[in-house]
């Protein structure tokens, strides 16, 4: 063969292969020979050590280790409180290989950051845990009992202070919101201060700036065992074991108010690539590690998949937006 044509042929046979391997890291066709070793994208919406960074993690060591899947790549995409990482995932339209954690929180900024990027708009894939909200005041409030606390509040809505450790939309504000309205109280009375997490929201209530906190439990239990701060209800349907308060419902007040985590994928995926990620969530919620991770963590088990989840999230959507929209924020 003419030298010339010899380096034309090389050359179409190199881009050829280039072609070939550009094509098989992408999404559609990553790991396709081996469906049970792929290898997965997750974006995380808060950064390292928060809520949603301990469950994404958790859950991917599980299926890492149980080797329900490949490994992991997991990218925390940190901004406007979630909605910047559900920007990206919109962006990621049929890509099959990603999945993101969000939750609640999540659900509230993208109203409150007036965002397009919604969860109905994504792939639901799975809820994965709840957890509850406590009602909290310092040792020597006057509030002995919830009951004392919603005579109060109804008495005077803009007397009592309300801190939580989550901003606008968040898991924090929505639930004092909530629980205003469920007593009669019009949550634009509602005097709440946002602190930047459980920390400075301790100092605040041991401090006694505030009258009220409302906020997970998980990081009060030192204060709460030492008796500086007690816990008047829950908001679950059933008592916190290791709490010695009532839920919301045996108070007499009709309302039950969850934080909960779940896993989205982008808009656009086959149905095939949809079961795989659910059977893949499924296989992990039913093994031993995972049940040591909720206990590790003090997470309840809330998991859901398909229609239970779509459902789900279609009321929480409706819940968070007329809750914020009264508020103004949406």
């Amino acid at each position: 063969m003419h030298p010339r044509r010899t380096r034309t042929a090389l050359v179409a046979l190199l881009a050829a292969l280039s072609l070939v391997a550009l094509t098989s890291g992408c999404g559609v066709t990553r790991g396709s020979d081996d469906p049970d070793n792929r290898r997965l994208r997750l974006f995380i919406p808060n950064s390292p050590g928060g809520g949603y960074d301990l469950t994404g993690r958790a859950a991917a060591r599980v299926m890492e280790d149980d080797e329900l899947t490949g490994r992991f790549e997991i990218r925390n995409v940190v901004g406007a409180s979630g909605t910047v990482a559900m920007q990206r995932l919109l962006n990621e339209e049929g890509s099959d290989d990603l999945m993101m954690v969000m939750g609640l929180g999540v659900v509230g900024a993208v109203y409150t950051n007036h965002s397009d990027a919604t969860p109905l708009k994504m792939t639901p894939i799975a809820r994965l845990v709840e957890e509850q909200e406590g009602i909290l005041v310092p040792a020597d409030s006057p509030f002995r009992t919830v009951n004392d606390l919603v005579a109060a509040w109804k008495k005077d809505p803009g007397g009592i202070t309300v801190g939580g450790g989550s901003g606008n939309g968040g898991p924090d504000h929505l639930f004092p919101m909530q629980l205003a309205d469920t007593i009669g109280v019009a949550p634009t009375d509602v005097n709440y201060i946002s602190y930047d997490g459980g920390g400075p929201l301790t100092t605040a209530l041991l401090g006694e700036k505030i009258d009220v906190g409302m906020s997970g439990l998980g990081e009060f239990e030192a204060q709460i065992d030492e008796g500086k701060l007690r816990v008047l209800a829950v908001s679950g349907d059933e008592r916190l074991e290791g709490i010695d308060a009532p839920t919301l419902t045996e108070a007499g007040v009709d309302l039950v108010f969850t934080n909960w985590r779940g896993v989205l994928a982008p808009p656009g995926i086959s149905d095939e690539q949809r079961d795989y990620l659910t059977g893949i969530l499924t296989e992990m919620h039913d093994t031993e590690e995972w049940r040591e991770a909720l206990a590790t963590n003090g997470w309840s088990d809330n998991f859901a998949t398909g229609k239970e989840f779509e459902d789900f999230l279609v009321e929480q959507d409706a819940r968070v937006a007329d809750t914020l929209k009264e508020l103004g924020f949406a």
